[in-house]
């Protein structure tokens, strides 16, 4: 299950992000997964709870979004959405295809109360 090595280094960037802008609160981690990586997302949501457990960070809303899978074929140029198993251009018929997209995990916002706005709450 890689869910959970996924979701240990979601919540070590996550404190180092937040302590980088002194928050004091995190309410809500956005991630967004490719589809290349094949994480599901009740397994990874398990173990981010698991993660943050007796935590600073417990309490914290995990939202997933999915990045579509993108490719570029190298001898035509054509960029297309290939299946996880198939890179063959669809225009050309060469299997020789970069992926452009879906290959990657991004923590991509957060949101985060300062001192200041904690107390104000």
């Amino acid at each position: 299950m890689h869910e959970m090595s996924i979701a240990i280094e979601i919540v070590h960037q996550a404190e180092r992000i937040a302590r980088e802008h002194q928050a004091s609160r995190v309410d809500e981690i956005e991630v967004e997964v490719g589809v290349m990586q094949q994480v599901v997302h009740e397994a990874l949501h398990l173990a981010f709870e698991a993660a943050v457990e007796q935590t600073w960070l417990q309490g914290v809303k995990l939202r997933i979004t999915e990045e579509p899978l993108a490719a570029i074929c190298d001898d035509c140029q054509n960029t297309f959405t290939p299946q996880i198993d198939c890179f063959v251009c669809p225009r050309c018929g060469q299997a020789n295809a970069r992926i452009t997209a879906g290959d990657q995990i991004l923590l991509k916002s957060m949101v985060c109360q300062t001192p200041e706005e904690t107390a104000e709450s």
